[in-house]
C-alpha cells in the first residue's frame, strides 16, 4: 500500500513538475508571439540591446519607477503624457517625439508575458557596457553627422573624397573657424563676397556649394567638428550604440549579454520530452509488473518481464505515442498551413551588391530619395539606374568593391567613367566594343591589373544577362523580395505621406542590412493587429471633418485620446480585399 501510495504521489508529482515547466514555457513563447503580433518587433531591437525607432528594452522595467506607470505606457502612452510624467515626456522627448503606438485592447497579463520574454532574452545582470565620456561630443557629432545630411555628400569615414571634400581635420583649413561655421550654415553668403577658400572649394567641385543648413545650432557644428577631428574608435562606437537607452535613466547602468532563457530555448523542449517519456515508461512498467503478478496468483508460475513488451506493445506507451502524434502533429500541419507561401527572412542575392548599410545607414540617405514613389503611388518602386547616378558620376569607386559592382551600373546604362560622359548610340555597340569600354576603364583604375580587368568584365555579363536579356546594355534584373498575394491591395503612399509611417515600421532596421531580407510577416493577422493598435492622424485631417461626429464629440470631451484605423473600418475585409 506505502509502495503504491509513493508511486501516486511520484507520478503526481512528476507531471506536475510538467504542466509547471509548460506553463513557464507557454508564458515566454505567448510573450515572444505577442512581441511579433503586438507589432513591438517594429519599433524595437529583437536583441533587446539596440536602439531602432524606440529604445533598448533590456532592463525596461528597472528604469520605471513604479510598475502600474509601465503598464499604462503600453496600454494607453497619451495619458501618461498628459499628465506630464517626468519619464514618459523623457522619453517622448529623446525619440523626436514619437509616443508608444497605444495597445488599448493588451491585458495585464499580456505584458507579463511579453515582459518575461524580454527577460529571456536579455537575461540577468550581465556585462557591464557603459559609454565611455572621453569622446562623447565626438560621438554626438557623429550622429549629427548622419541626422544632418552630411553623410549624403562627404565619406562616413573621413577618408575619401565624394560629391564634397574628404572632412578629416576639416578645421585645420579654414584660417578662421566663424567662416567655417558660416559655410555649413549658408555658403551663399562666403560665395557671394567672394571669399577665396570657399570660392576654390566651390570651382573644385564641380561648382557645387555646400547644402545650406540655416537651422543647425553653433554646438551642433561643434559635435560635427569634434568628430571630423578626433573620429572615436570603432569600440566606442558600439559602445555608445549599444547603451543609448542608458542616457535615459541614470539608475540603470548595465547591458546584458546573455543569450536566451533556458524557458524559452530548445533544450526546454528536449527535457519535457524526456520527462512525458520517462513517467509514461514507468506507467507502463508497473502495469507489465502488475500482468506478471496476477498471471503467477492465478497460474502459480513466474512469468518473466518482457522488455519489448513494456517498451513497444504496452497499451499505456502505445496510448502516449499516439497522443503525442496527434497532438504535435495536429500543430505542426496547422502552423505550416498557416505559413504555406509566406517567405519571412526570405534574402536573395542581388545582382549588384547594393547595401543599404553603407548607403541608408553610414550615410544616411534617406529612403525616399531613391524609392520615390513610396510617397505617391501604391507601389514602392525599384530605383531606376537614373537614380544610382544622381550620385555615382562623382563617385566611382565604392568603399568597399571598388571598380566591381559600380561599373555594372555604368554598363547598364551607358555611362563611361573614363570620360565622364554618357555614351552615343550605346544600345547599339557590341558587346565587344562595350567591354573594350569597361574593361579599359577597370585596368586603369586598378593599376594596370589585366586580370582584375578581364574577372570583373565577366562578374558584369554574369550580372546583367540571363537567356532572355542576352546585352549588358538595359534595365538592371533585381530580385524582387516583398510581394503580396494578388488578391490583397495594399498602398505605399497611403502608409507614408498619410499615416506618416517610419519605413522600419513593415521593413525593419533597413539601415542597418547589407543584404535586404523580409523582415516582417507581412501576414493578414499583422496587419490586422497594426491596424488595431495605430491611431490615425485625426484631429488635423480634414477628410475626416466629414465624418464620424461621435469621435471627434468623444476626443473634445476627453472620453477618448486617439481614433484607431480598425475605429473607422480598417479591419473590414473589403479594405484590402475586393
Amino acid at each position: 500500500m506505502n509502495n503504491k501510495i509513493l508511486r501516486n504521489q511520484l507520478i503526481l508529482a512528476l507531471l506536475f513538475f510538467g504542466v509547471l515547466l509548460s506553463i513557464n514555457a507557454q508564458s515566454v513563447e505567448e510573450g515572444k508571439q505577442l512581441f511579433k503580433d503586438k507589432i513591438c518587433a517594429s519599433c524595437h531591437d529583437r536583441s533587446m540591446k539596440k536602439v531602432l525607432v524606440g529604445p533598448a528594452l533590456a532592463g525596461v522595467e528597472g528604469r520605471w519607477e513604479n510598475r502600474k506607470d509601465l503598464f499604462e505606457w503600453i496600454k494607453n502612452p497619451q495619458k501618461l503624457l498628459a499628465a506630464k510624467h517626468p519619464y514618459a515626456t523623457k522619453l517622448f522627448e529623446k525619440f523626436n517625439k514619437v509616443p508608444m503606438t497605444p495597445a488599448p485592447g493588451i491585458t495585464d497579463n499580456d505584458i507579463e508575458s511579453i515582459l518575461l520574454y524580454i527577460k529571456s532574452q536579455s537575461g540577468e545582470g550581465g556585462a557591464i557596457a557603459t559609454a565611455s565620456g572621453d569622446n562623447s561630443l565626438a560621438l554626438k557629432g557623429k550622429e549629427l553627422f548622419k541626422s544632418k545630411g552630411c553623410a549624403a555628400c562627404h565619406d562616413a569615414k573621413l577618408k575619401s573624397v565624394l560629391v564634397g571634400p574628404n572632412l578629416l581635420k576639416v578645421v585645420d583649413r579654414w584660417e578662421n573657424k566663424e567662416d567655417l561655421y558660416k559655410w555649413i550654415k549658408n555658403p551663399q553668403t562666403l560665395l557671394e563676397a567672394k571669399h577665396p577658400y570657399a570660392t576654390n572649394l566651390f570651382e573644385k567641385f564641380n561648382k557645387i556649394p555646400m547644402t545650406p543648413n540655416p537651422d543647425i545650432t553653433k554646438e551642433e557644428i561643434d559635435a560635427i567638428l569634434a568628430f571630423t577631428s578626433n573620429p572615436p574608435s570603432e569600440t566606442q562606437v558600439a559602445k555608445k550604440e549599444g547603451n543609448n537607452y542608458l542616457e535615459l535613466s541614470e539608475e540603470s547602468k548595465t547591458v546584458t549579454t546573455s543569450g536566451p532563457g533556458f524557458f524559452s530555448s530548445f533544450t526546454f523542449y528536449i527535457v519535457l520530452f524526456i520527462l512525458l517519456f520517462v513517467v509514461a515508461l514507468y506507467l507502463a512498467y508497473v502495469v507489465a509488473k502488475t500482468k506478471v503478478k496476477a498471471y503467477k496468483d492465478e497460474f502459480g508460475e513466474t512469468k518473466k518481464l518482457c522488455v519489448l513488451e513494456v517498451l513497444f506493445f504496452n497499451r499505456t506507451v502505445l496510448k502516449f505515442a499516439l497522443f503525442g502524434f496527434l497532438v504535435f502533429g495536429t500543430y505542426f500541419t496547422a502552423v505550416r498551413g498557416i505559413n504555406l507561401g509566406r517567405q519571412q527572412g526570405y534574402q536573395p542575392d542581388q545582382p549588384i551588391a547594393y547595401s543599404h548599410k553603407v548607403h541608408a545607414g553610414d550615410n544616411a540617405i534617406d529612403c525616399e530619395f531613391c524609392h520615390d514613389a513610396a510617397r505617391r503611388s501604391r507601389h514602392a518602386m525599384i530605383p531606376p539606374t537614373s537614380t544610382c547616378m544622381k550620385c555615382h558620376k562623382a563617385i566611382k569607386t565604392g568603399s568597399r568593391y571598388g571598380t566591381q559592382e559600380l561599373t555594372k551600373i555604368y554598363a547598364s546604362i551607358g555611362f563611361n567613367p573614363s570620360t565622364g560622359k554618357y555614351i552615343e548610340n550605346y544600345n547599339n555597340m557590341s558587346q565587344e566594343d562595350v567591354k573594350k569600354v569597361f574593361t579599359g576603364w577597370i585596368k586603369n583604375e586598378n593599376k594596370g591589373d589585366d586580370k582584375i580587368a578581364e574577372e570583373q568584365w565577366k562578374n558584369i555579363v554574369s550580372s546583367l544577362t540571363d537567356k532572355n536579356k542576352t546585352k549588358v546594355q538595359g534595365p538592371i534584373k533585381w530580385t524582387r523580395i516583398h510581394n503580396l498575394p494578388d488578391h490583397v491591395y495594399f498602398n505605399h503612399s497611403q502608409h507614408v505621406t498619410v499615416a506618416k509611417l517610419a519605413c522600419q515600421t513593415c521593413h525593419g532596421p533597413i539601415e542597418e542590412m547589407e543584404k535586404v531580407k523580409q523582415y516582417a510577416p507581412l501576414s493578414m493577422g499583422w496587419c490586422v493587429n497594426c491596424h488595431r493598435q495605430t491611431d490615425v492622424k485625426f484631429k488635423d485631417n480634414k477628410y475626416y471633418d466629414q465624418y464620424f461626429a461621435k469621435y471627434h464629440e468623444e476626443m473634445n470631451k476627453g472620453k477618448r485620446s486617439g481614433v484607431t484605423v480598425k475605429d473607422i473600418g480598417g479591419i473590414d475585409c473589403q479594405k484590402c480585399h475586393y
